[in-house]
Parts: structure tokens; sequence; C-alpha cells
């Protein structure tokens, strides 16, 4: 009788503790791989991107080189509600919002006092080992620049 009770109750926490491990497939950590990627001029290079969780929202750290070739830096917290949440750290953007598409897709816009000054969208491999991200938009100036980055999951 109480190995009837205790095999579905071992099962159900052994169940529990894999979804709990599971991570999230945009989570972690991703590295520019610049042979597979298309940067375009004026385009922003991201050569390091993480998403970690901070508290009940997602923390986005960005590490790159602009333009000038000088080394960029910015973070974003918030959640993939599709809001705005501040961005800081970014010349061309004090504004970011992120929404979930699927497991795998998210959309990205970039915003400059209220103005959208880039779109994108990032998705994950099947395999969650590469991430591709798609952007289009304008720089400080007004200059158009379209990219697309692959990263590879650390």
């Amino acid at each position: 009788m109480k190995a009837r009770k205790i095999v579905p109750a071992v099962a159900l926490c052994l169940v529990a503790v894999a979804t709990c491990f599971a991570q999230d497939a945009i989570m972690g950590t991703w590295k520019l791989n610049e042979a597979k990627s298309k940067i375009g001029a004026g385009a922003p290079k991201n050569t390091s991107v993480v998403y970690e969780a901070a508290g009940d929202s997602v923390k986005a750290t960005i590490d790159g080189v602009g333009p000038d070739g000088q080394p960029t830096h910015n973070e974003w917290t918030g959640k993939f509600d599709g809001k705005d949440y501040p961005l800081t750290g970014d010349p061309n953007a004090d504004m970011r919002s992120y929404t979930k598409i699927n497991d795998r897709t998210l959309k990205l816009t970039n915003k400059m006092g209220g103005k959208v000054t880039m779109t994108g969208r990032a998705v994950v491999s099947a395999d969650g080992k590469t991430r591709t991200v798609t952007i289009s938009g304008a720089d400080a100036t007004g200059k158009k620049f379209h990219s697309t980055s692959v990263y590879d999951k650390q």
C-alpha cells in the first residue's frame, strides 16, 4: 500500500524538479558568431547578450562595439509583455519592449523619446544552440541600417 503512494509521489517530485531546471530557450549567455552574421553599416554590433532572471522580470545585458569602434554596454530590465521599460547605455534609445511570440521568438522595439528607432526579431533554433537576431532601424543621424546577427549559446 505504501509503495502505491510513494512511487507516484516520487515521480511527481522528479517531474517538478525537471520543470524547475528546464531553462527558457531565450535565457542564458549568447556570443556573436561573426562568421555567420551580416552586420550592416551603422548597425550595432552586439558581441555578448545575457538574459537572466531578475525577480519576476528579466535583465538583458548587452556588450558590443559601436559604429565608431568604441565599446558599448547597455542594460534593460523588464518583462516580455510588449510594454516599454527603461533602457540604459544606448545613445539611440531610452526605452525597449520585448514581446514573446512563442517559446523561441521575441519581437523587440527600441524607442527614443517615444519614437521608434529600431525593430527586430530574435529566434532561437529548435535545438536551443543558436539565436538569430534581425534588426532594422536608424542611427542618431537618421541613417537607416539592417542587420542579421547570429549568436551561439554559451
